[in-house]
């Protein structure tokens, strides 16, 4: 009996002397570049064509900790496109776009991973192109823009993310667009 008690009165000082666990803060915001494909959708599908993003860039700022399986994030991105076969490129061959947008929503954790999420944000689009987009020859629109991303954390410090995009829903242009992109964590 005496064996037993001993080393239970150890085990309970080691267990009180004993900090209690925190959780660890991911990193709350990370700069990157991005790039994808897309495409015009319903009435505008041709009047857009198909076509890729070269480059872009993206800023997002997602306060998490480890412990946290819910959250909230904003996202600020633009990308420089190339359209092919659209309709409203009638001076030049291809009808190149920028659009810029920013986004708000909920990060959340689907497992038990710390270091995997989904994003499902809403925001306002800015989208540009060289030339009028037909029917009504204007260049410049605004707009509601949706997304939902896949994002993985890699090696501590770098961002990894696809997200799929609907911009200018109901008031512009519409289109759909699959974009990749990698960032580093800068807090």
């Amino acid at each position: 009996m005496r064996a037993l008690v001993l080393p239970c009165v150890v085990a309970l000082a080691i267990a009180s002397l004993a900090a209690p666990g925190h959780a660890e803060s991911l990193p709350s915001g990370s700069l990157g570049v991005m790039f994808g494909a897309g495409g015009g959708t319903g009435k505008y599908a041709r009047r857009l064509g198909l076509g890729y993003y070269q480059f872009g860039s993206q800023a997002a700022w997602q306060p998490m900790t480890t412990e946290q399986r819910v959250g909230w994030s904003a996202k600020w991105s633009f990308v420089f496109g190339t359209m092919y076969g659209a309709d409203s490129a009638r001076i030049d061959i291809y009808l190149r776009t920028l659009q810029m947008d920013l986004m708000a929503g909920l990060r959340i954790r689907p497992g038990a991973s710390p270091l995997r999420y989904l994003a499902l944000r809403g925001g306002v689009e800015f989208f540009r192109a060289n030339e009028g987009i037909q029917p009504d020859g204007q260049r410049a629109f605004v707009g509601p823009v949706a997304s939902a991303a896949f994002e993985q954390y890699l090696f501590g410090t770098f961002l990894i993310n696809v997200d799929v995009r609907y911009g200018l829903i109901g008031s512009g242009p519409a289109e759909i667009a699959l974009l990749a992109g990698a960032s580093i964590s800068v807090f």
